[in-house]
């Protein structure tokens, strides 16, 4: 019975009922799709493609940090220096109010933030120091920086305001210059700027197990509004203030990319960011900041189920061989880098091997919220995917 959930996402299915899935095989030189199956849009009938834009999930934090580095490198932030600098006001976890936070404890989920719900998601008129005064948003037992990992959206919110305070640009216009347009890629968060007009008509709709409808129903053209709103609300955003709510784009999990894109992204990385990053804001990047060891990690947030055993700034670090580890959803045991989505129904992931700079890119939609995990703590649906794409 074990096997049953990799035999079932191996059988055929009717092409309306099929989920999207796309993966992508890179080296440091060449990009080779090798899996595009389903419908990026069942009302149309539209075949997925790995040059059609998703919602990619978490892998955005990633990308995220990617613009952090290059600010880093240009001498406009630090990692080490309380963000309160950089806000203009005192970001503090009322349990701990002399212990600054830094951009490094947000990027390694280090901060002492919690999601508490779904308070990551603030809307359009709602402030992020508004929203970061509400103590469901703080872990009052473990201080900022300590050796407590606990997976948080809200980190990346703090982490685009302070690039919006800095830059004086809003994060997807900052992003689209910082990150997207440099490597050449048809991709924006939250649909904001980065995207060109055919990429609205390539949208892949994200589907739930169930088959309604959970994202990007874009019937070929812009959402009537880029950001989140509060019931009733205008969609204005000419007179919001940058560094405001750096959540309004979805820095966290808002990037729309093509599997084929996200790849020049692996390609990046797997070349040692040369000619992007400096050696050292890649190498501070990738090193792990926190690595887990059975007692510094909430089951909550998938250290029990040895999902997260070692992550560095937004990249996540897999096959490690700590007790109680199942992070290697590959099997073979070599150590890669990258980062984890999940969202919507969608699962995906972009690894590399450091020492072969060979790696995939992939994603796969219509995946049940309860979906067994496989052998390792990834799903069994992932598995197999990255199985087909890598055999």
């Amino acid at each position: 019975m074990r096997f049953l959930p990799l035999l079932l996402a191996l059988l055929p299915l009717p092409a309306f009922a099929q989920p999207a899935t796309v993966a992508v095989e890179f080296d440091r030189q060449t990009i080779r799709p090798v899996l595009a199956e389903g419908l990026a849009d069942r009302t149309t009938g539209r075949a997925v493609t790995a040059d059609d834009p998703v919602r990619i999930a978490s892998i955005s934090k990633l990308v995220t940090a990617l613009g952090v580095m290059r600010l880093v490198d240009q001498g406009k932030l630090d990692l080490d220096r309380d963000v309160s600098d950089y806000l203009g006001w005192p970001l503090r976890n009322p349990a701990f109010p002399d212990r600054p936070i830094t951009l490094e404890m947000l990027l390694s989920h280090r901060s002492s933030l919690i999601d508490g719900g779904e308070l990551y998601l603030i809307p359009l008129g709602v402030t992020l120091r508004e929203r970061l005064a509400d103590p469901r948003v703080w872990d009052a037992k473990h201080a900022p920086g300590s050796d407590w990992f606990h997976y948080t959206n809200l980190n990346f919110p703090v982490v685009a305001s302070v690039m919006e305070k800095v830059t004086g640009e809003r994060f997807d216009v900052l992003m689209s210059r910082l990150v997207l347009r440099p490597l050449e890629l048809d991709a924006c968060f939250n649909w904001g700027a980065g995207c060109s007009a055919d990429a609205f008509k390539r949208a892949v709709v994200l589907y739930r197990a169930s088959g309604e409808v959970a994202r990007d129903d874009l019937h070929g053209v812009p959402p009537v509004c880029a950001v989140y709103l509060a019931g009733g609300s205008n969609c204005d955003l000419s007179t919001y203030r940058r560094g405001d709510n750096g959540a309004l784009f979805s820095p966290q999990g808002g990037l729309r990319i093509s599997m084929r894109d996200l790849a020049k992204i692996g390609q990046l990385l797997a070349r040692g960011g040369a000619g992007f990053l400096s050696q050292r804001a890649y190498s501070r990047m990738l090193k792990p900041v926190w690595q887990f060891d059975g007692a510094n990690g909430l089951g909550e947030d998938g250290t029990a189920s040895g999902f997260f055993c070692s992550y560095g700034l937004a990249v996540q670090r897999l096959a490690s061989t700590e007790e109680g580890c199942r992070d290697d959803p590959f099997g073979d045991g070599i150590v890669r880098f990258g980062h984890s989505g999940d969202a919507y129904g969608l699962k995906s992931g972009l690894w590399f091997d450091p020492w072969t700079g060979q790696g995939l890119a992939y994603f796969t939609s219509a995946v049940p919220g309860n979906a067994p995990a496989g052998r390792s703590a990834f799903s069994a649906i992932e598995e197999a995917v990255v199985e087909r794409a890598t055999r």
